[in-house]
C-alpha cells in the first residue's frame, strides 16, 4: 500500500454532486479548509436558499447521499471530512444544518423514570 498525501479535489466533487440540484449552479459557492495534521477537511457549501429543498431532498436523503460520497473519498485518502450547509447566522430552518433540523423535529424520547422510582411496565405504560 502506497502512502499518499495527495487529498481528493473536495471542491470538485462537490460542485459535482450538487450542482445538478440546483436551478442556478453558478450560485454555488464552495469553500475546503484541510487540516494535514489531522487528517481532516471541513467543506462549507452555499447556494441560493430556493434551491434547498432539492439539495436536502425528501428527508435528508440527497444531503445525506452527497455526504456518503464525500466522506468514502475522504476515507480513501485516509481522512475524515466534515460538510457544512452554509446559511445565515441566526438560529432559522435556513441556518441549521440537516442533523439540527432532524433533532428540532423528532422530540426527544421521554425518560421512564419517574418520581418514586416505581418500576413501570414497558410493553403497556400506563397514562394518567
Amino acid at each position: 500500500m502506497k502512502s499518499s498525501t495527495a487529498s481528493p479535489n473536495y471542491i470538485g466533487l462537490v460542485k459535482f454532486l450538487v450542482q445538478p440540484f440546483l436551478e442556478s449552479p453558478e450560485s454555488l459557492r464552495v469553500d475546503c479548509e484541510m487540516s494535514h495534521i489531522l487528517k481532516r477537511a471541513w467543506i462549507r457549501i452555499a447556494f441560493d436558499p430556493a434551491d434547498k429543498g432539492k439539495v436536502f431532498g425528501r428527508g435528508g436523503r440527497n444531503i445525506q447521499a452527497i455526504r456518503t460520497v464525500v466522506a468514502a473519498a475522504a476515507e480513501l485518502a485516509g481522512q475524515s471530512v466534515y460538510l457544512e450547509i452554509y446559511g445565515s447566522s441566526s438560529q432559522s430552518r435556513d441556518g441549521m444544518s440537516f442533523d439540527e433540523e432532524q433533532e428540532e423535529r423528532i422530540p426527544p424520547p421521554r425518560s421512564r423514570e419517574r418520581t418514586g422510582n416505581i418500576p413501570r411496565p414497558v410493553a403497556k405504560p400506563r397514562f394518567q
